[in-house]
């Protein structure tokens, strides 16, 4: 009696069809979690803002106590860094630099924070600062301000 030898042909590879059924799955995980992903950095950028407006307003409080009043427009945030006055007399109160770091930070888009003082949106004239959030532009719904409820108007 003849043994015969049966020999199986052995898959070195996925089938074009196994392929595309990974591929669809991998494209419908994607369209799910990638909008949340992207939502959740947007607001994580909104966060870091507010955090660094408040911590530059925490360092003009401390500029305040020193030098007895806040910065001017022109001068602006550059007074945390380096000694703005000219007299004698108050350079020797000034007591900064009032950041930890070299330069004054810049928000998550890149863009400088605003600065103007006497502010126009608060009732006591305190100093107000701002970002042009995330699409750049002044005057947008995406401002991000240090002032309460409202937007910045005009400057």
């Amino acid at each position: 009696m003849k043994t015969q030898r049966t020999f199986q042909r052995q898959r070195s590879g996925f089938t074009l069809v196994e392929m595309l059924v990974v591929l669809a799955i991998l494209v419908l995980l994607i369209s799910m979690v990638g909008p949340r992903i992207l939502g959740s950095k947007q607001k994580a950028d909104i966060n870091g803002a507010k955090t660094q407006i408040g911590m530059l307003m925490s360092s003009l409080e401390h500029y305040v106590v020193d030098m007895r009043e806040y910065p001017d427009t022109e001068i602006g945030l550059s007074a945390l860094l380096e000694d703005p006055s000219q007299d004698e007399e108050t350079k020797s109160s000034w007591d900064g630099p009032y950041l930890k770091k070299s330069q004054i930070p810049k928000d998550p888009w890149g863009h400088d924070y605003q600065y103007q003082f006497p502010g126009t949106h608060n009732k006591r004239k305190e100093p107000e600062i701002w970002s042009f959030g995330p699409d750049g532009q002044e005057n947008t719904d995406d401002d991000i301000v240090s002032w309460d409820g409202e937007k910045k108007e005009g400057a």
